[in-house]
């Protein structure tokens, strides 16, 4: 998804259509830097604020519009990335990224659709992953958009270096830290099959309130985590190690009563999904090994539940 170096432009000057070509390829440059579909499409549309904002002489010397827009958008996110580790300093529990949903396994449902909605132009990869968005979310700031810019959207260091306001010798530095950070987070993942058959067999586990079950499906280090964002109930602090994962999620399961679990695609990945009648209450993420999960990650936080409201 090379976002650089395009020499694809039209000669002649753009106009909205063109600009909104670029719209998929930034809505992922953003959401990959933010971790939040919300955060991303306010980005983009401030970018396309800022681009028409100006006069038509600057437009008509501007060479290539996505260019500029990228580099709008990733100024953008870097500024929100800063000002996020603030607000974070005052969320109420543990920040999860928000999930992406797949809306074509909602069929008959309108899942907050829309004519141009935002999710569908997220390209599903290893790089919107939970795990891997966790991962981005420990970095700094100028690592994140130094490492996301250069290793994922292959943009040059010189173009990065403008963006972050430092030498490109030290974004070769800030990408290379952020390369560790994964490489050092990064476990053997099971392969899709083998993933599919271990969400399923802990959702009938779960559903059965089985703790052996349970327990024989996750990792002796695991750890949950919720994100209620002080809008749902939530743990405030993290559960860890199998048994008490085990018995706590089927505590969760006594006190939940009758609810919907299925399995659908969360970030690229099968997740479940708790509902109650049309209602999304928790999306849930997991990271797993060859034979064992290892993450749960719970999103309640309604805010972060928008793209999954009907």
């Amino acid at each position: 998804m090379k976002i650089t170096g395009r020499d694809d432009e039209s000669p002649a000057r753009p106009d909205r259509d063109l600009l909104d070509s670029e719209r998929s390829v930034l809505a992922n440059v953003a959401y990959r830097l933010l971790g939040s579909l919300t955060e991303a499409e306010d980005a983009v549309q401030e970018a396309y604020t800022r681009w028409f904002a100006l006069s038509e002489a600057r437009r008509e010397g501007i060479a290539s519009p996505g260019a500029w827009l990228t580099t709008v958008v990733s100024r953008i996110c870097l500024d929100q990335l800063r000002s996020a580790r603030v607000r974070r300093e005052r969320y109420v529990g543990a920040w999860i990224p928000e999930p992406l949903p797949v809306r074509a396994e909602w069929s008959g449902l309108s899942l907050g659709s829309t004519a141009d909605d935002p999710a569908d132009h997220i390209t599903l990869d290893e790089s919107v992953e939970m795990a891997f968005l966790v991962v981005l979310d420990a970095m700094t700031p100028a690592e994140r958009v130094a490492f996301m810019l250069h290793d994922v959207f292959r943009v040059p260091f010189r173009e990065v270096a403008e963006i972050v306001g430092r030498t490109p010798g030290a974004c070769r530095e800030l990408a290379s830290a952020g390369r560790r950070r994964v490489a050092a987070a990064r476990s053997r993942g099971a392969g899709a099959p083998r993933r599919a058959a271990i969400v399923r067999d802990f959702r009938r586990a779960w559903q059965a309130k089985d703790v052996d079950a349970l327990v024989q499906l996750l990792d002796p280090s695991i750890v949950a985590v919720a994100d209620g964002g002080g809008r749902a109930m939530a743990s405030p602090v993290p559960v860890r190690g199998r048994e008490a994962v085990a018995e706590f999620l089927v505590r969760l399961a006594g006190l939940a009563g009758r609810l919907d679990l299925l399995e659908r695609t969360v970030n690229g990945q099968l997740g479940l999904v708790a509902m109650k009648g049309d209602n999304v209450l928790t999306v849930y993420a997991f990271d797993i090994d060859d034979d064992h999960i290892q993450r749960i990650w719970a999103i309640r936080n309604p805010d972060k539940l928008r793209p999954w409201a009907h």
